[in-house]
């Protein structure tokens, strides 16, 4: 029986990668974007294009109802994997920023996932898997406001995870570190006349959007999916220093990467 997968953020990078690699292996593929003509990019793909604004609550809930009939209310996966940054110091952010980050990146993903998961426990064997960060591990300078929504989506789906755990719902974090995608030119700035910019080292270290495909497919697919997938060099040296280095050696070292 041919499986079915929601995927937020389907316009370019991690989404556009894993919409087509699954319709390729015979996944049933609903994409959704934000903007009208890159939902018509994805059906004329072979997708199931699907407009969704996640800072809009109304846009959230009218494709939860499209996506549950089209699915006649099962769903085998969702990939929440929709997002964006605000980037500065913490001080030139105003409160309203960091609600629309949060909005964006979490607030959305909770609405969205909770109107779903009746279509993915009739699945019998759903997956939930949501996008983090190799900022949702460690914090840096000029990137607060980004790394805290993704430490809430850690700790968010950490429970919703535990919550599941009796109710044939398995949730995973895929964790990023630098890829090549439109992500970095769509931040937002808190102070346009002094960006946050990446380390030009950072360059060495980024991989394509279609890295991430193999530990997706495992969370897909595997009897026992884990609970984190870091992708990139860069992600897996951090899961390691988080654990290993005092805090004070952390930041020093991640001062100096800013």
């Amino acid at each position: 029986m041919q499986k079915t997968i929601l995927i937020t953020g389907c316009s370019s990078g991690i989404g556009l990668a894993a919409a087509k690699d699954l319709h390729s292996h015979g996944y049933h593929v609903i994409a959704a974007c934000r903007q009208p003509a890159d939902v018509a990019q994805m059906n004329s793909l072979g997708l199931t294009g699907l407009q969704l604004d996640l800072d809009d609550a109304a846009s959230v809930d009218r494709a939860a109802d499209e996506v549950l009939a089209l699915t006649q209310h099962r769903l085998d996966a969702l990939f929440n994997n929709a997002g964006f940054a605000i980037y500065g110091p913490l001080h030139t952010l105003t409160r309203q920023q960091l609600e629309q980050q949060f909005s964006t990146n979490l607030f959305a993903v909770h609405q969205l996932t909770l109107r779903l998961l009746p279509a993915l426990k009739a699945s019998g064997d759903g997956r939930i898997i949501n996008t983090s960060s190799v900022l949702g591990l460690i914090s840096m300078p000029g990137r607060g406001a980004y790394a805290a929504s993704k430490f809430a989506l850690e700790a968010w789906s950490d429970a919703l995870r535990m919550e599941l755990h009796t109710q044939g719902i398995r949730v995973s974090l895929i964790e990023p570190g630098p890829i090549s995608s439109r992500f970095t030119e769509n931040v937002r700035q808190g102070d346009s006349a002094n960006p946050v910019l990446n380390p030009a080292s950072a360059d060495r270290f980024t991989l394509p959007p279609e890295a991430i495909l193999p530990k997706l497919h495992h969370a897909l697919e595997s009897k026992n999916p884990r609970l984190r997938y870091a992708v990139t060099l860069v992600a897996q040296i951090m899961t390691v220093l988080k654990r290993l280095l005092p805090g004070w050696i952390l930041d020093r070292i991640l001062r100096g990467r800013a």
